[in-house]
């Protein structure tokens, strides 16, 4: 299968489906660099992926996810995922030759590679970016690719995180909004350590925040959400769906100051 084929294939089923469930607005798609980049989304909800998508792909490019490398073990699926180039990601580790070589060549033809610094949904009570991985520094980093941060707000009220149903009714918006590509210049030439790693990680999720806070007009939590420091894990569902934990509850419990 053809990367047009596998694409069109994909926007024949899901953008039918997001533009009967719900209105969007987006922002700020003038940002959107004309060669390949690293997409950069908030991660609060388990439809983020086709927000984004959606977005990116009316916008004339088509995105690229890392994907867990068991989704290209069924034959049909197996031939929509290689054949549009996304990205096997083996957690082992076996696989991270492979995976930089495809998002390189990704990169390479002007492709957008779409990766959530935080790994998985936020585990912050409030919905607010929480600490991130460093995959998406490190390949901006080794590639030189610029990073574009995306926020979105809206999603959520149609898919809670960790929700058991859809909510279409009353129709809901969902908004998302395109930033600058960060400034990691100062990254440069620096060895890919830990600390040149995290401080650019840092930078990529302060510009996240800073856009979700536009969205929604609220000021972000001066201190950002550490899961290692809740003994929260770090992937997959942390709690039971529909009942999330509140900020309040873990300040009480000793989880972040008052």
């Amino acid at each position: 299968m053809s990367e047009r084929v596998a694409f069109a294939f994909a926007g024949a089923v899901v953008r039918p489906i997001m533009n009967a469930i719900m209105g969007r607005t987006w922002l700020h798609t003038e940002r959107l660099p004309e060669g390949g980049f690293i997409a950069c989304p908030n991660h609060c909800t388990e439809i983020d992926p086709l927000v984004v998508g959606h977005m990116l792909y009316n916008q004339g490019r088509p995105p690229h996810f890392l994907a867990k490398a068991g989704l290209f073990k069924p034959p049909v699926l197996k031939q929509v995922m290689q054949g549009s180039k996304q990205i096997p990601v083996d957690r082992s580790g076996a696989g991270a030759g492979k995976s930089l070589e495809v998002a390189r060549e990704v990169l390479d033809e002007g492709g957008a590679i779409l990766i959530y610094p935080e790994g998985t949904l936020t585990r912050d009570p409030d919905l607010w970016p929480m600490k991130g991985h460093t995959g998406a520094a490190r390949l901006a980093l080794k590639t030189g690719a610029p990073v574009v941060p995306i926020a979105h707000w809206g999603a959520q009220e149609v898919f809670p995180r960790y929700a058991k149903r859809v909510y279409v009714w009353p129709r809901k918006r969902v908004r998302v909004i395109v930033g600058e590509p960060v400034d990691l210049s100062e990254f440069e030439g620096r060895p890919l350590d830990k600390s040149t790693l995290v401080a650019a990680t840092d930078k990529i999720m302060a510009a996240i925040t800073a856009l979700l806070a536009e969205l929604r007009g609220e000021e972000p939590p001066a201190q950002r959400w550490d899961p290692s420091a809740h003994q929260q894990s770090l992937h997959g569902r942390d709690v039971d769906r529909g009942t999330p934990r509140t900020r309040d509850a873990a300040a009480n419990d000793g989880g972040i100051p008052a």
